[in-house]
């Protein structure tokens, strides 16, 4: 600061010997030189306050931003469930005001980062329930969630997903054996179940617990109904087979009517 006060009187006796020179060239009287040497006082003097006031506005500025930074970092760590941001008390008023915005700047965007994926999951858990009639996840969307939160959701979601897999290949295994069989038993789907299972999209098939069951269901009754036919069959065969031994059928007659 002394070699900057020291070049600062140089450049103004520069300046002012000049100013000496160009009047006395000039010829003002000296009483005007006066009052002009006051005036060069008065705008140094004035230049020099506005550039002290710029500089305490600056820092006015920063001491305003770091109350409201360490005001938003109270919130957003209350939010995201963090710890107090400890701040270096040696550190200036500037490199304090660039630490605690760079903070809040990293802490907003892990809570948006946050609030996406809760919205993400959300869609996908919706998607899912409709799928698969189960209940949304239980989660308070009016706060920010917390890690232990997020990784839990998507532990359901997949959870969900698979599960989801798991009955889409039992519904396609049984709908093919469900259309193999009533083909052969020439079986009309005559109700809206069976209609759904053998006309509908697969995809548009809701996935419920009590649809796989039912499913599980009409698949053993048509499986049971072919048995009983087999065996009235096999009947009707072996009745067919004593008759054609009593009434002494030859063999050539009894493998074309075979």
């Amino acid at each position: 600061s002394e070699v900057l006060a020291a070049e600062a009187a140089s450049c103004l006796n520069r300046a002012m010997a000049a100013l000496r020179d160009i009047w006395e060239e000039i010829g003002i009287p000296e009483e005007q030189r006066l009052e002009r040497t006051d005036v060069v006082k008065k705008h140094i003097k004035s230049l020099l306050d506005m550039m002290v006031a710029e500089e305490e506005s600056l820092k006015e500025r920063l001491l305003k931003s770091i109350a409201l930074c360490r005001k938003e970092l109270d919130t957003l760590c209350r939010e995201l469930q963090l710890g107090p941001f400890e701040t270096e008390e040696e550190s200036t008023i500037l490199q304090m005001e660039k630490n605690l915005r760079t903070r809040v700047e990293v802490l907003q965007k892990q809570k948006r980062d946050r609030k996406q994926e809760l919205k993400a999951l959300q869609e996908q858990d919706r998607d899912l329930c409709d799928i698969l009639c189960t209940a949304l996840f239980s989660i308070d969307t009016g706060s920010v969630p917390s890690l232990e939160d997020l990784d839990r959701y998507r532990r359901h979601v997949a959870s969900l997903n698979t599960l989801k897999e798991q009955r889409r290949e039992e519904f396609v295994s049984n709908k093919r054996q469900i259309i193999l069989l009533m083909e052969e038993l020439d079986h009309t789907p005559d109700t809206s179940f069976e209609r759904d299972v053998v006309c509908e999209d697969e995809e548009a098939f809701c996935l419920s617990e009590d649809n796989i069951v039912a499913l599980q269901n009409l698949l053993q009754q048509l499986e049971a109904r072919r048995a009983l036919n087999e065996a009235v069959c096999s009947e009707l065969r072996a009745r067919i087979v004593a008759l054609w031994e009593r009434l002494q059928i030859p063999k050539e007659e009894r493998e074309s009517s075979a």
